[in-house]
């Protein structure tokens, strides 16, 4: 067979590798989808390196083997769970339950908002969701309120971005399959820092409202009735979140298993509570079928990509590059960091993660450092690119719900949640334990 590459001049694997990326990167400003950029290249790259026909080879053998391999199929089915979730309510009871207790202090609301946020999260794992559905629930209530529109959304867009932290994190399932970790501890590691930063963002709203007392109002007190009947109200999602996330840690079932109990357990609890419908139901499986293609998409891509890569070498060589400047673990680490917040202002968290974990999870192991808090470090930072500019996309998302709001009026409300975000990876950088005590105890 004739390569369709002969006839081009013979160029180095460093040449290609550099070729390769300026091309994925040109593609993806050109919004091609990252899934299909990746997987152009890799397969333009591995072809020219080795050859066409192996290449093409490669497309149909590694497509195959990602949409039947068991491991994968946790991601459509948290996916789906938190659809069923989405679509039964349970966004509002959790605000609901929420504001009734905290609804009257300063910033009250913005406090709730943040809680409810967190738990929806931890029954979703999708932080475009939460951002989506709090938006919608949580808004119209602050600006009744008298709250600033730049508070009321910055509080949004902080409390999304729970949805990459928090149990069952779509974002972390991903980077245990591509570093084969074990996707259980990942989850089970994402708790304490998640706790840490709703504790943080709280933190945060009461500073705002003690520095700036005419800023943030407060809100009506609620009786004891009101607030017992309310809490009463959130049994489904405390119980579908115990019985998914106690039943990983105490190791009942895998997180594939997880996943499927939890979104038969969200469909059961919609059609018992009256809240699915033929309609509902319809409507949340195309919604988690449609994400998870856009995910499986991606994943290919990269394995197609990540081929290429390891022909090139250039995991490797950006290991050895990076461990012989110098700088010492905790340098290197501040350097990849500095690479992601810059990432951030340019790329989706998703594309992030996978483009870039091929090339960086060596030289973390070649550093010494645990692969489990190194995954919770690095949704941390791409949490930071969810909310910070130019991109944001969770305030793409509430501006596409909320029109009348400017991305100006977004982004200035998130900047003290930015601050907090940075200060809580600071933090954890200085105390691995916070991620690696549960997971330890499994």
């Amino acid at each position: 067979m004739i390569e369709w590459w002969q006839g081009l001049p013979t160029l180095s694997s460093d040449t290609v590798a550099i070729i390769g990326f300026i091309v994925l990167f040109v593609l993806m400003l050109l919004r091609v989808p990252v899934g299909m950029a990746m997987g152009l290249v890799g397969v333009a790259g591995f072809g020219y390196l080795v050859n066409s026909t192996a290449a093409f080879k490669l497309v149909g053998q590694t497509s195959m083997r990602t949409v039947t391999d068991y491991t994968f199929g946790v991601i459509p089915m948290f996916l789906l769970m938190g659809a069923f979730v989405s679509t039964s309510g349970m966004s509002r009871e959790l605000f609901r339950a929420a504001n009734s207790m905290l609804g009257h202090l300063r910033g009250g609301l913005g406090i709730a908002t943040i809680v409810s946020c967190g738990g929806f999260a931890a029954i979703s794992g999708s932080s475009v969701a939460t951002a989506a559905t709090f938006s919608t629930v949580a808004y119209p209530e602050m600006r009744r309120y008298g709250y600033p529109q730049s508070f009321a959304t910055g509080v949004i867009a902080a409390g999304g971005t729970l949805g990459a932290m928090l149990p069952p994190s779509t974002v972390l399932a991903v980077y245990g399959i591509i570093t084969e970790q074990d996707i259980g501890k990942l989850f089970i590691a994402g708790i304490l820092p998640g706790i840490l930063a709703i504790l943080m963002y709280i933190a945060t709203v009461s500073l705002i409202g003690f520095v700036r007392p005419d800023f943030l109002p407060t809100g009506q007190r609620a009786s004891w009735s009101e607030r017992l009947a309310a809490l009463r109200d959130i049994w489904a999602p405390v119980l579908l979140f115990i019985f998914v996330i106690g039943g990983l840690y105490g190791g009942l079932f895998t997180p594939t298993e997880a996943g499927g109990v939890g979104a038969g357990g969200a469909f059961l609890i919609g059609v018992v509570r009256r809240r699915l419908n033929r309609k509902n139901i319809r409507h949340s499986l195309l919604q988690a079928t449609r994400t998870a293609a856009a995910v499986f998409t991606v994943l290919i891509g990269a394995l197609l990509f990540g081929y290429f890569l390891t022909v090139t070498q250039t995991p490797q060589k950006v290991t050895a590059f990076l461990t012989s400047l110098g700088l010492g673990r905790y340098g290197v680490l501040a350097l990849i960091m500095v690479m992601y917040l810059i990432l951030g202002c340019l790329m989706d968290a998703m594309a992030m993660i996978i483009l870039t974990i091929p090339i960086i999870f060596p030289v973390i192991m070649a550093l010494g450092f645990d692969p489990i808090w190194f995954g919770v470090i690095i949704v941390m930072t791409v949490e930071l690119g969810l909310i910070h500019p130019p991109v944001g996309m969770v305030v793409f998302v509430i501006k596409s719900v909320i029109p009348d709001v400017s991305f100006a009026t977004i982004f200035k409300g998130v900047i003290p949640f930015v601050i907090t975000d940075l200060l809580r990876l600071v933090i954890l950088i200085i105390f691995p334990i916070i991620a690696t005590y549960l997971p330890s105890h499994m």
